[in-house]
């Protein structure tokens, strides 16, 4: 089974269940995901869902940190929902020590010294991260952290 066709399921499952909540976030997803298979001119594979969902979620990051700004509590909790419905169909999210691990590995292999290397250090790390969902502001932050030290 695909990841689009477990979404799919699951959206039967929540309407099932009267889970309002979780219903309102997949119909969402499978929007999006039905925007960008039209794009694409045919099925997106699972990489390419994935790639989709993880942008869902940066941009659901992206308002909480907004609605926190202006106050927004009851949109903040909305948000964070939805995240947790999204990111049950993406792989497990990389720790800190496993982000912290790759990026010192990926500075020993690019030999970077200073904030100019900056580029080639996050590609290496990213692909060291590879299969695991990562945060590119976290790994951003780490590399910084560790080129400026």
């Amino acid at each position: 089974m695909t990841l689009n066709e477990k979404i799919i399921a699951d959206i039967t499952e929540a309407m099932k269940a009267k889970d309002a909540e979780r219903l309102s976030t997949l119909r969402m997803v499978k929007a999006n995901l039905m925007n960008r298979k039209i794009e694409k001119g045919g099925d997106l594979t699972d990489e390419e869902v994935q790639k989709a969902l993880q942008s869902l979620v940066k941009q659901r990051r992206d308002s909480i940190e907004q609605y926190q700004k202006g106050g927004r509590a009851d949109l903040v909790e909305k948000e964070a929902k939805e995240i947790t419905h999204i990111e049950v169909y993406l792989p497990q999210a990389a720790s800190a020590e496993e982000i912290d691990a790759a990026v010192a590995d990926a500075v020993a292999e690019t030999g970077a010294s200073s904030m100019k290397d900056m580029g080639a250090v996050m590609k290496a790390a990213m692909a060291k991260l590879a299969g695991k969902t990562a945060d590119g502001r976290a790994v951003s932050e780490a590399v910084k952290s560790r080129l400026a030290a």
